[in-house]
């Protein structure tokens, strides 16, 4: 395997075509073509070392030279436009010659250690030495180099071994071009060039370990550790990667069933070759030693787990449920989906909830997160997903990001947003907090609307009030594609003196101008485009902003072409593929009501079984029934509802009170402490099926080893639907995108062979659309005529009053992923060890706290401590944390409120007080002690089953 490309920079093309001759060949490109890509396409190979197919000419390296007839010189072909009629010569004596030396000087500076490096058959260098025809080195080591370098192995993924470093720059131009960090830089000249991260070791660097470097390197200069490790690999497996709602496509580079490294696959749809250090290096949590591989049961939390057979454990939870649902009945019992489950997991997973046990009460982690998102874009636009593909950015001339913290959250996307900014996109961003983006390296917001938290719907409506007031709505947009009563409606009601900028500013905490200003840029500007996040959603009006954002993007005609758009920021890497597939009480797949008659015929008559035409339970209804005794039995597959949903303690109330509580998951996850029975699940790497990313992009997920636990995620589903009276005949995952597809329109043109064949695909994908729809809503909208809504801003009840002042608001870091689970049984714990509580510099200091102090944070929801981190980037009266570490306790102080519309959790507003302590609060010390007593129940076992 190798990680290079064997062609030269892409084409910067035209619709103009220009025939030139190559070694005798007439070869016919677009003009602009680069002459090294024009002999790439007529199967011409120009020696090269600075030159990659994702980077733009340099021209350094000076193998790639030709003779061009009539001209002087030998230029470099990587940045050469073709010319109409010119003869080159990619061959010849004298270009032999120079190559030749150029290559000799190249390696003598280099160590010739080649049967021993790491990269031995995987290095270009090593590759051009034979291509050129070099075969002695005249020039000896006796004289000045770099061979006695010093290696840096700071990095927990990549090392970096100056002594093999060609300086051709193509690291620091990816760290430029492809990731926008800018942390390398060639330092020196001549002799003494060489690549610096600006601090001593690259983990002190700005580096984020995206890989673009590593990837970039054509030597063993930067090289992966696992590639030191395990030697090159030799057959590769292309699937997607299992993070964020970004869906990047990974190459798995195996060594039979050992993952050597992930490279990010040119060919993907959404990354292009790019990555992010979770993908790239973080998967390591697959193999960790604390996956636990056996099924386990047991009577009582409080006993000790048994180590059963599959067959033992599947019979012993079909018979509590059905004895559960005799005793109690069948509304008794219910499950929950995950976000990090492929489609197909999820579709079964919900199909036995409705079919088998006969009830609608199924949940996913997804409706506490972008739930508002379904709800607002089905009302107001007609379907429930983003309207763009990711490259649309690349078209827009105005960004508008409003609660997402994408180089934290999503950073591939991030690395092409920030692309189209440094090329003069405009930028508002609206966030409480000073995200990266609002000033960072060659990127810097044009307005950052600092609003309060809670106050979404307030910044819309001042937005909306200049768009309607200041003549800047898009009449024949309107006229033409909207329903026009409910935009008559909406612009009374924007246009009132209270929805002025002036009159929301002390709302907001933002200056009327720069309101004004920014709804101007976003309505004048051009092709402008909204991308949002939690920080939106998370609210008790989080459908009204998602409402709100749609009437805008109506407005001001920024749907339905390229550029523009309303593009939700999935958090999860399936959320958008949960809620397609049904995982809500609600709808079926495709988000059709359960109470539409031919809806529900179809689905009974194609599962064969009578189904409940009623809404079924959402997670907080199922929690609160089974502490009144109602709900007794929960089948919870590849979710955390302990750590990730708010009000820890209601939650482990809820499922203390449960008689058979079955988790389904990789790891020993704080709501498996609270479980009866254990299914051991399978990684992303041991399963096939499909995610589909926040841009509707489903791609396959391929198995590449053998799952640890015996069976892919699906299988144990259907094996737990078969004891219950239910057989599920399906040999594969394919057979259940059949089904699905067979099912629900939007999905009807998708199957595993046209993913084989397409790589990736965005629904809708059906006869009309047979190849997907990368942009939504470009003739009409889906639902005929786009609806708007009235968005009356609404103050949260979550009131800051004399003993809460502060708000909490909460969210992601870069190097870790939602609980963590996977990331934290990884490296990039090295970047993240713990979470902090971010606090304004005045507010510590009127609370004499000090960076890394102990800090007790309590609201009316419990009590937690975590360590101070002071920072001007969180507003004065604004507190922020991650909640990545289970021991945190991040929801234990987040309180039940939530989404009018869909029960969204007010995530992003809770009234918190601050002080300084010097132990753990009470819940943390339970926590600990409860934890450390399961993990020792699950030891015990082990040890029991090797006696």
């Amino acid at each position: 395997m190798s990680k290079y490309t064997d062609f030269g920079t892409p084409a910067k093309t035209s619709d103009k075509t220009i025939t030139l001759e190559i070694d005798g060949t007439q070869i016919s490109v677009p003009e602009g073509t680069s002459i090294m890509h024009a002999a790439m396409v007529g199967g011409v190979t120009v020696p090269k070392l600075c030159a990659t197919d994702s980077l733009d000419p340099y021209g350094s390296c000076r193998l790639c030279l030709v003779e061009i007839e009539g001209r002087r010189g030998y230029p470099a072909s990587c940045t050469t436009p073709v010319a109409e009629g010119i003869k080159v010569k990619t061959q010849t004596p004298k270009l032999a010659d120079i190559r030749k030396g150029v290559m000799e000087l190249y390696i003598s500076d280099h160590p010739l250690d080649c049967l021993t490096c790491a990269t031995n058959g995987d290095c270009e260098l090593q590759d051009m030495a034979g291509a050129v025809g070099l075969r002695e080195v005249r020039y000896g080591y006796d004289g000045e180099n770099h061979l006695k370098s010093e290696k840096d192995t700071s990095n927990p993924y990549f090392q970096f071994d100056p002594s093999k470093c060609i300086v051709c720059s193509r690291c620091v131009r990816a760290c430029e071009e492809v990731q926008g960090t800018f942390a390398l830089t060639i330092q020196g000249r001549g002799f003494e060039s060489k690549v610096a991260s600006g601090t001593e070791n690259f983990l002190e660097s700005e580096c984020v370990s995206c890989g673009a470097c590593v990837q970039a390197c054509p030597t063993a200069t930067l090289i992966e550790k696992s590639v030191v490790q395990h030697g090159v690999p030799e057959h590769s497996v292309t699937t997607t990667c299992a993070y964020c709602g970004v869906g990047c496509s990974f190459d798995a580079e195996m060594k039979g069933e050992q993952v050597v490294r992930m490279v990010p696959s040119k060919n993907g749809g959404a990354n292009h070759g790019h990555s992010c250090v979770k993908g790239r290096f973080a998967w390591g949590y697959a193999t960790h030693q604390d996956r636990i591989t056996t099924p386990m049961i047991r009577k009582s939390i409080h006993d000790a787990w048994t180590e059963v057979s599959w067959d033992e454990a599947i019979n012993y939870a079909a018979s509590e449920i059905a004895r559960i649902q005799a005793q109690y009945g069948k509304e008794s019992v219910g499950g929950i989906t995950s976000s990090r489950c492929t489609n197909e997991e999820v579709y079964v997973t919900q199909k036995l909830i409705r079919a088998v046990l006969g009830t609608n009460n199924v949940d996913t982690c997804a409706r506490v997160c972008h739930s508002p998102t379904g709800y607002g874009l089905k009302q107001t636009l007609g379907e429930s997903a983003g309207t763009q593909t990711f490259d649309s950015v690349m078209h827009s001339d105005v960004i508008f990001v409003m609660g997402a913290n994408p180089t934290d959250g999503h950073p591939v996307f991030a690395s092409q947003m920030k692309r189209r900014l440094r090329e003069g996109a405009k930028l508002i961003v609206a966030d409480p907090r000073q995200i990266d983006l609002v000033s960072s390296a060659h990127v810097k917001a044009d307005y950052h609307l600092k609003l309060r938290p809670g106050t979404n719907v307030a910044l819309i409506s001042a937005m909306s009030h200049v768009i309607v007031t200041e003549g800047l709505v898009d009449e024949a947009f309107v006229k033409e594609r909207c329903e026009l009563d409910s935009f008559e409606d909406w612009r009374a009601f924007a246009a009132k003196p209270e929805n002025s900028p002036e009159a929301l500013s002390e709302t907001l905490g933002v200056p009327a101008e720069d309101i004004r200003a920014a709804a101007r840029l976003y309505a004048t500007g051009g092709n402008a485009a909204i991308y949002y996040g939690l920080g939106v959603t998370e609210h008790s009006q989080g459908s009204t902003t998602v409402m709100g954002i749609a009437n805008i993007a109506m407005a001001t005609a920024n749907v339905g072409r390229e550029g523009v758009g309303v593009n939700p920021l999935r958090g999860q890497n399936n959320v958008q593929g949960s809620c397609d597939m049904g995982s809500m009480p609600h709808e079926y797949p495709g988000y059709r009501h359960v109470s539409d008659d031919a809806t529900h015929a179809l689905f009974e008559t194609a599962w064969g079984r009578p189904l409940s035409k009623e809404p079924g339970l959402r997670i907080p209804n199922m929690l609160d029934q089974a502490i009144s005794g109602k709900f007794k039995a929960l089948y919870c597959v590849g979710e955390d509802i302990v750590q990730s949903d708010p009000n820890t303690q209601h939650v482990t109330h809820g499922l203390e009170a449960m008689e058979c509580v079955i988790v389904q998951d990789l790891f020993l996850n704080e709501t498996a402490m609270y479980a009866h029975v254990f299914f051991p699940g399978a990684s992303f790497l041991e399963k096939s099926g499909t995610f589909t990313n926040a841009e509707r992009r489903i791609s396959p997920v391929r198995r590449v080893m053998t799952p640890k636990n015996g069976f892919e995620d699906w299988e144990v589903t259907a094996k737990l639907s078969s004891a219950l009276g239910y057989p599920m005949h399906y040999t594969h995952a394919s057979d259940i995108l059949d089904e699905i597809a067979a099912l629900t329109p939007t999905f009807k043109g998708v199957s595993f062979k046209k993913l084989d064949e397409l790589g990736s695909v965005q629904w809708p994908c059906d006869d009309e659309h047979p190849a997907g729809t990368p942009t939504m809503h470009i003739d009409e909208f889906v639902r005929g005529k786009g609806k708007f809504f009235i968005t009356q801003y609404v103050p949260t009840t979550e009131k800051v009053n004399a003993k809460y002042p502060l708000i909490l608001t909460t969210g992601r870091i870069l190097s870790q992923y939602n609980v963590g689970a996977q990331t934290r049984r990884t490296n990039n714990v090295t970047w993240h060890t713990e979470d902090l509580i971010e606090i304004h510099p005045h507010d510590a200091e009127d609370r004499g706290i000090k960076d890394g102090d102990w800090v007790g944070i309590s609201s009316r929801a419990g009590e937690t401590v975590l360590h101070a981190k002071i920072t001007e980037r969180v507003q004065p009266g604004v507190v922020y944390t991650t909640f990545h570490h289970p021991e945190s306790g991040a929801n234990v102080i987040t309180t039940d409120n939530s989404d009018w519309a869909t029960n969204c959790p007010e995530y992003k507003v809770t009234a918190v007080q601050l002080t300084k302590v010097s132990q753990l609060s009470e819940w943390q010390r339970d926590y600990k002690a409860f934890s450390q007593e399961q993990i020792g129940f699950v030891e015990n076992s082990k040890n029991e089953a090797n006696v």
